[in-house]
């Protein structure tokens, strides 16, 4: 029993890695920064992708229907052509009902209306199909990672990012000098050319302004003791026990202020925000050598204090902006850039 735990532990580990990973960056370029309560219905859409595949493969495939139809629980006096019939009426809706929800995560301000609704509905299939590819490669791609990783005997982590719009290189840059300034000596090389599919993916469903925002070439930084790769939204960190400590420290540390969302939410990521307006301002003040204006800086750090003890967010996400808050105001009273 003990084993079987481990072990559905660690696919459950491994599914909302992938569902965050997949959510985070595409998300944010198919429907904008989605608020905390919204997260929910952002799932469900992910969810309603795959149930689409799986319906329209029952639908299209009979031998993929049959094993599906064998494995739901119906009393043998149940007309299975009429399960048939649900699946393809379930094929045929599922994905309005997913542009239906894209629909209503976005804000009663900026929702479109009249045909620019419908179109927007009807953008639920190519959504379906991007959510539930990227769900599946992601998911191939997680598995065959982690089986190297143990095969290797090395550890692995995880870091949740959303990099901003034209922010990619600035990002690789800035990680690597973390890594550097921490002892990791790495090199640039490209990543493998199949993890940037669902990115392109992306950019074609979202239309032809977004694709600047996708990455020409996603970059690994490696060492023969560590590999970091760098996507629109995961830092996945591979290599020896300590290697991995260590560069997990240094974005911990030293990537306070980059471009990139640490967060997910829009409630959070709206504190990021300011954080960074914070962080640009100190730079200035560095460079015109005004002292006395690091004081007014620190001070409307602290005036966020209220905003951060009452803001929704979870746990996880409310740790990484309060380190944050604390880590620029250390360097603002030290009076060394931040990070």
């Amino acid at each position: 029993m003990a084993i079987l735990a481990a072990l559905f532990g660690a696919i459950g580990r491994q599914a909302g890695r992938v569902l965050t990973t997949a959510l985070g960056w595409a998300s944010t370029l198919l429907f904008g920064r989605v608020p905390r309560q919204k997260q929910l219905l952002l799932s469900l859409i992910a969810l309603g992708s795959l149930a689409w595949v799986v319906l329209l493969l029952g639908t299209i495939l009979p031998n993929v229907g049959t094993f599906l139809l064998t494995a739901l629980p119906l009393s043998g006096s149940f007309d299975q052509n009429l399960v048939r019939l649900a699946m393809l009426i379930g094929a045929l809706v599922v994905p309005l009902l997913v542009g239906l929800g894209g629909l209503f995560i976005v804000d009663v301000g900026t929702r479109p209306t009249g045909l620019a609704a419908a179109r927007q509905v009807l953008r639920g299939y190519p959504i379906a199909l991007l959510l539930a590819f990227t769900f599946i490669l992601l998911a191939i791609v997680g598995v065959v990672r982690k089986g190297r990783t143990l095969a290797r005997r090395r550890a692995d982590a995880h870091i949740p990012i959303v990099v901003h719009p034209g922010g990619y290189e600035i990002m690789v840059d800035d990680l690597e000098a973390a890594l550097g300034e921490a002892g990791l000596t790495v090199e640039r090389r490209p990543a493998a050319a199949i993890l940037a599919v669902p990115g392109r993916l992306v950019a074609r469903v979202a239309g032809g302004g977004v694709r600047a925002l996708v990455p020409h070439q996603l970059t690994t930084l490696y060492s023969p003791v560590l590999e970091v790769e760098l996507y629109p939204s995961d830092i996945a960190i591979c290599g020896q026990k300590e290697a991995v400590a260590r560069a997990r420290a240094a974005i911990a540390t030293r990537l306070t202020a980059t471009a990139a969302y640490l967060t997910t939410s829009k409630e959070a990521q709206a504190v990021e925000d300011r954080l960074d307006e914070i962080v640009r301002a100190r730079g200035r003040t560095r460079e015109e050598g005004r002292t006395r204006r690091s004081d007014r800086l620190v001070e409307e750090l602290r005036a966020m204090d209220p905003t951060l003890a009452t803001l929704d967010v979870d746990y996880a996400e409310w740790e990484v902006l309060y380190r944050m808050r604390l880590q620029i105001e250390r360097d603002l009273l030290v009076g060394s850039p931040v990070g």
